[in-house]
């Protein structure tokens, strides 16, 4: 069995630096990079793409809303037309920076709130990953597992990656427990292994409640901005190899 592991990335700003991404590259085989809304600048955009080229690490754009003191996990209301711009500035950004590095951005993931709301309502991931496709129609689009974000993305045609999160817990209708109740984050890495190898041996989500929701499963992800993410990837790629189960960049 074959999987791709991502981190979400490139999230300091300045001199205020939020994770360690030279250290998690060696873990992971796709980061998803900041585009200067909910995080990110174009230093840190530029530093942390040439890193993950010179590490063969897939590089994607990571769009957020622009609320870099909520970091992108507070809710905006915003119309169709909003989003889609929201999201083509970025991905133009990213694509502009990869280009000077050398690089190139192959896929796009949304981020916080917005990825949130796109789970839940598929006019709201039309209209990102509508806008995106129409920047780069070869973009893989990364989007949470037996949600309406990843039936709008299927609709619309594209390569889609389908993502579960390692570290973080599922409702009984796939979508993510919010990170306000307890248990919404998982810390132990070796419990948060089991659980992935498990969902992935059973091609279905495994859920607070108990169900067990069939789907597809691309990439597993896991956060960047906390100390223990290296640790977390290290003690999970040694999980998932123990179990047969190889790291490969998603196609």
């Amino acid at each position: 069995m074959k999987i791709d592991m991502n981190a979400d990335m490139g999230e300091s700003f300045g001199p205020w630096r939020m994770g360690n991404d030279q250290a998690l590259l060696d873990h992971v085989t796709s980061a998803n990079i900041a585009c200067g809304f909910h995080a990110g600048d174009p230093d840190v955009m530029a530093r942390t793409m040439r890193m993950a080229a010179q590490n063969g690490v897939g590089i994607g754009a990571h769009p957020g809303f622009h609320d870099l003191q909520g970091f992108g996990r507070r809710r905006m209301r915003l119309s169709s037309d909003e989003m889609g711009n929201m999201v083509a500035y970025q991905l133009g950004a990213a694509r502009g920076i990869a280009a000077a590095a050398g690089a190139q951005v192959r896929h796009l993931k949304l981020h916080g709130a917005l990825s949130n709301m796109a789970s839940e309502d598929a006019g709201i991931a039309r209209a990102c990953f509508d806008a995106a496709l129409r920047v780069d129609p070869d973009l893989i689009l990364v989007a949470l597992a037996g949600t309406a974000m990843e039936a709008a993305a299927r609709d619309l045609g594209a390569r889609v990656a389908a993502e579960i999160f390692a570290d973080r817990a599922y409702e009984d209708d796939a979508s993510l427990v919010d990170r306000s109740k307890p248990g919404a984050v998982l810390h132990d890495p070796v419990a948060a292994a089991e659980r992935v190898i498990a969902m992935l041996r059973d091609k279905a989500i495994h859920s607070i409640g108990g169900k067990r929701i069939p789907c597809r499963i691309d990439t597993v992800c896991i956060h960047g901005d906390g100390p223990e993410a290296v640790p977390f990837a290290r003690q999970l790629r040694r999980e998932l190899a123990a179990a047969d189960i190889q790291l490969r960049m998603f196609d």
